[in-house]
């Protein structure tokens, strides 16, 4: 099969359970104009927009769970993603080919959950406020902001999800009491700013910049984590479009029956 071109951006933007498609060839369509039509949007809510406001663009936050839903489906699929891949433009394959293995590794410590009942989700800091916190983490303590972007993702979904783990890690970071009571600087657990400077301070004492995958398994012991939080850092590092997206992603929660979208539109 040959592959995808680069496709011009579409005006229509999908439905929050627009269904995805499972072959390679329309998976790779869908994904290319899904990204053309999201990097514009983004650069419009970055040039002309405000994303120290409450709420993104429509347009953005659309395109975004999409795009997450289609990753979502390839990172559960590893042989069509792998086809899926061939068939995409060169810029575009190498991002999706780190976004789906970041998924995946993910996806290979999830615990399904009886169903999503316990999870207590909120409204995140806006994305302008929250890089603002994570630059000045960089400056502080010297962790690239991509780094301290890519474990609030992972932790919270950027602060969207309020409940404790499993283990009783708290806040927007997910911090285990005993950690913070250490690495805190004295501040609130569950304040974004606060949580994103105690995780600052905790990987550079456990070993970044100078050894990332050290500090971030100090910060949770799972390679897969390392390996997941490594990939969207450097996805942000590519193309720092790619946080804006990001942040727009959703929480879904794996339950014994089937996923469940917690937030975004409809929620």
């Amino acid at each position: 099969m040959a592959p995808i071109p680069s496709p011009a951006p579409t005006a229509a933007l999908p439905a929050p359970d627009q269904p995805v498609p499972s072959s390679p060839a329309a998976l790779a369509a869908q994904l290319a104009r899904t990204a053309a039509a999201l990097d514009e949007a983004i650069h419009r809510w970055t040039t002309a927009g405000d994303p120290s406001a409450p709420n993104p663009p429509n347009d953005v936050v659309l395109l975004a769970l999409y795009q997450q839903r289609v990753y979502r489906y390839l990172a559960r699929h590893p042989v069509v993603a792998g086809w899926t891949i061939r068939l995409l433009p060169r810029p575009l394959a190498g991002a999706a080919h780190d976004i789906i293995t970041a998924g995946h590794e993910l996806f290979s410590i999830v615990r399904a959950a009886p169903s999503a009942t316990a999870f207590k989700t909120q409204r995140p800091r806006p994305a302008g406020a929250l890089l603002g916190y994570f630059q000045e983490g960089q400056s502080r303590f010297g962790v690239s902001w991509e780094v301290l972007a890519a474990v609030n993702y992972i932790e919270s979904k950027f602060g969207r999800v309020r409940s404790a783990s499993y283990a009783g890690a708290q806040g927007p970071m997910q911090f285990i009491p005993s950690t913070w009571a250490v690495y805190g600087l004295g501040g609130d657990v569950h304040d974004p700013h606060d949580a994103i400077m105690g995780a600052a301070n905790y990987l550079h004492a456990s070993g970044a910049p100078r050894n990332y995958r050290a500090a971030l398994f100090h910060y949770n012991r799972s390679w897969a984590y390392v390996n997941a939080v490594l990939l969207y850092a450097k996805r942000m590092a590519a193309d720092p479009r790619a946080y804006f997206a990001f942040y727009n992603w959703q929480v879904f929660v794996v339950t014994r029956s089937g996923d469940v979208r917690l937030t975004g539109p409809g929620r």
